[in-house]
């Protein structure tokens, strides 16, 4: 039975009575359980962009776990059988009746924009010689954090819970119209200047960064054109890594 607890969105922790849980028994006779499945989301993240993705993948097969805007971070993951339906299309009865065979934690914490798994290589270990098993997981696209500053100013980048992760930076000109109120037409007209990758050694693993947009920081790409410190990163829960 699917149950909507939506007491317990947004909250720090939440305490549950199984007892009160359904309006009517499931299943009268059988003694029941629970189970829930959450995401703790870092402060400074709208729920809204972060949506739940879930993949189920049979024994042998690949998943491939993507996030066209964002890096996926993993909720849960499992290695197994957890019921006699999935993934049981051709396979002998006998091959399907443990459902309680679990390698959970098959996948690392770790951040990508995609991922490819070989069901195979994923668990250590059999957890359940026999048994047909398959890999579910469910992930969460992190969307990232950008911050753009004109030449001469101080970018500050901050993450409440976690540590920095430069995903781009540039220090240059792609358009023509970010950081151009009050300068001359042919300051604007190179959008091909990019000083890229100059932050990663210095901000990442931080939970706070302060950068000056200048060229004495940064090489001059592109002289005499009025150029911006662009900046897109991600910050990286505790136990998360790239």
């Amino acid at each position: 039975m699917s149950l909507s607890l939506n007491r317990c969105n947004g909250l720090r922790e939440c305490e549950l009575n199984t007892q009160g849980l359904a309006p009517k028994d499931p299943c009268f006779g059988t003694y029941k359980y629970y189970t829930t499945n959450y995401i703790c989301i870092p402060a400074g993240l709208d729920v809204f962009y972060l949506f739940l993705q879930f993949h189920v993948t049979c024994h042998g097969g690949y998943s491939y776990l993507k996030c066209e805007n964002g890096k996926i971070q993993i909720n849960t993951a499992n290695y197994g059988r957890t019921d006699k339906t999935t993934c049981s299309e051709g396979r002998p009865s006998e091959q399907l009746q443990n459902t309680n065979c679990y390698s959970p934690n098959a996948l690392a914490p770790v951040l990508l924009i995609k991922c490819e798994l070989n069901t195979q290589g994923l668990a250590p270990k059999d957890p359940c010689f026999g048994t047909y098993k398959y890999y579910t997981t469910n992930y969460i696209c992190i969307p990232a954090e950008t911050s753009v500053t004109c030449h001469g100013g101080y970018s500050y980048l901050k993450c409440e819970n976690g540590k920095i992760q430069i995903n781009t930076a540039n220090y240059g000109r792609t358009d023509k119209t970010t950081c151009s109120e009050g300068r001359p037409s042919e300051q604007l007209q190179n959008t091909n200047c990019y000083s890229p990758n100059a932050l990663a050694p210095v901000c990442n693993g931080l939970e706070s960064c302060e950068v000056f947009a200048t060229h004495t920081v940064f090489t001059d790409p592109c002289f005499g054109i009025y150029k911006y410190l662009a900046i897109s990163y991600f910050c990286l829960p505790p136990g998360v890594r790239e």
